[in-house]
C-alpha cells in the first residue's frame, strides 16, 4: 500500500538523489548537486514557495512531487503546477504515480480555493504524456515558452 506524505527536512538526501536522476532520465541533464540541495532546503524553509509530497511504499521513499502555486486574477483562486515527479525505477508500474496523482486531485477538490492542476513536460518525453493523458489532463491548451539566465 502507497502512502503520501508531506516532504520534511529529512527527505531531502533522497530528493536531491530524485531530481538528479530525473533531470538525466528526462532529459539528458545534470543538476549541481550543491545548487539542488540549497533549492530544496530554501523551499523547505519558506512553504509559500511549495512543497513536496513522497510517496513511502513498504517503509521506503519510492517516488515524489512539487506542487508550486500560480494565482490567476482571472478566476480570483490558485492553481497549482505538478512538478519534478519521480518514481525510483524499482517502484515503477506499481501505482505509485497514481497514487500520488490522486492524493493532488482529491486535495484539489477538497479546498475551494484550489481551482485545478496544470503540469508541465519535455516535449519528446512521450512516456510521461501517455501517463498524463490516461490520468485525464488535457495537453491542447497551452505551450509553455521560457527564456532562462
Amino acid at each position: 500500500m502507497t502512502q503520501i506524505r508531506r516532504a520534511t527536512f529529512d527527505d531531502i538526501p533522497v530528493l536531491v538523489d530524485f531530481q538528479k536522476r530525473l533531470a538525466k532520465e528526462s532529459e539528458g541533464v545534470t543538476l549541481d548537486e550543491k545548487v539542488l540541495t540549497r533549492g530544496l532546503t530554501a523551499m523547505m524553509a519558506d512553504p509559500s514557495r511549495g512543497f513536496y509530497n513522497v510517496a513511502m511504499y513498504n517503509g521506503e521513499v519510492a517516488g515524489c512531487h512539487m506542487i508550486t502555486f500560480e494565482w490567476s486574477d482571472w478566476r480570483n483562486g490558485m492553481v497549482w503546477w505538478l512538478q519534478s515527479v519521480y518514481v525510483k525505477e524499482e517502484y515503477r508500474k506499481k501505482g505509485i504515480f497514481r497514487a500520488m496523482y490522486n492524493n493532488v486531485i482529491k486535495t484539489i477538490q477538497n479546498d475551494a480555493h484550489i481551482l485545478g492542476l496544470r503540469l508541465y513536460v519535455d516535449k519528446t518525453n512521450d512516456h510521461a504524456m501517455n501517463i498524463y493523458k490516461a490520468m485525464g489532463m488535457n495537453g491542447e491548451h497551452y505551450t509553455v515558452y521560457e527564456r532562462m539566465k
